[in-house]
């Protein structure tokens, strides 16, 4: 088991940063392209859908910054966990107002929690990030997301594949999805995302042990959100949870999928074998 200092890593409890953007109307319509919708082209003054505050705020660190795995190497902002495989776990939305192209807005994050644990995989730590997102003074949206980071695998163990989970609920709206590597490779490209486990598959395969290219959880997250637009397009969303529970891979398709519940919505993801992979509600 790789030696942790959680108390070191705990320091970085409470560190922000701050960075500012101007909400471009481009990278909306490459979302809408990945996420086959038929949107006209998105003007000055429209409002950015559920999910599509991610296209931006995004580090660009030189290359000469990265590390292994095609992230910003750790120990700036984020801890440095000394775990090699990232994944993200879960978050929270809380919308108040949509932020809308052409604003100059400003992202304030916050390092909120660090923890760590023993699971079948080996050691796992967690990060716990809160980014709130103004235009001047006016607060529009809040999210928090769960990172976990994991050790290599180690290719003489025997595989611990997590128990399957069923769906939630009957499904009412339903959508298959294709996840094909264009998708993931548009997907990173928008969100100036390297993590080498969505795009490189000898990387994906030999280094970290998957069975193929890992489809983005927060891509998964922007299709339940896209969804509940589909389904219901008047009710905007109030609050969005999600949280993952196993990864998809770009090998076979998988079901996107949800149920009106009172005041919102039960979403979900099955991977293609029919077992949760991602659990979520929503607020309207």
């Amino acid at each position: 088991m790789t030696d942790m200092d959680l108390d070191h890593l705990r320091t970085w409890i409470g560190k922000q940063e701050a960075v500012a953007e101007y909400i471009a109307a481009a990278p909306l319509d490459g979302l809408s392209a990945t996420l086959d919708r038929a949107d006209p082209p998105h003007r000055d003054g429209d409002p950015l859908p559920p999910g599509a505050s991610w296209l931006y705020f995004n580090p660009r660190k030189p290359k000469s910054e990265l590390g292994r795995d095609g992230h910003p190497a750790k120990g700036g902002f984020l801890p440095p966990v000394p775990l090699p495989r990232r994944m993200w776990a879960g978050g929270r939305f809380e919308f108040n107002a949509p932020l809308r192209v052409g604003d100059v807005a400003r992202k304030v994050s916050t390092i909120k929690a660090v923890d760590a644990k023993s699971g079948r995989s080996g050691a796992l730590a967690f990060v716990t990030v809160r980014h709130e997102i103004f235009v001047g003074d006016d607060f529009r949206l809040a999210e928090e997301h769960d990172l976990v980071y994991r050790e290599d695998p180690d290719p003489k163990a025997p595989k611990a594949a997590p128990k399957p989970l069923p769906a939630p609920a009957e499904a009412v709206w339903t959508r298959e999805i294709v996840p094909d590597p264009v998708t993931l490779f548009r997907y990173s490209a928008l969100t100036f995302n390297g993590h080498r486990i969505h795009y490189d598959r000898t990387y994906a395969t030999g280094v970290e042990g998957y069975p193929g290219l890992v489809f983005h959880g927060p891509l998964t997250a922007t299709l339940l959100m896209d969804l509940c637009r589909r389904s219901v397009p008047d009710a905007p969303l109030k609050t969005f949870k999600f949280r993952a529970t196993r990864p998809l891979f770009d090998t076979r398709p998988f079901t996107i999928a949800g149920c009106p519940q009172p005041g919102g919505a039960r979403l979900w993801a099955l991977d293609p074998d029919g077992a949760l992979a991602m659990d979520a509600e929503a607020a309207f």
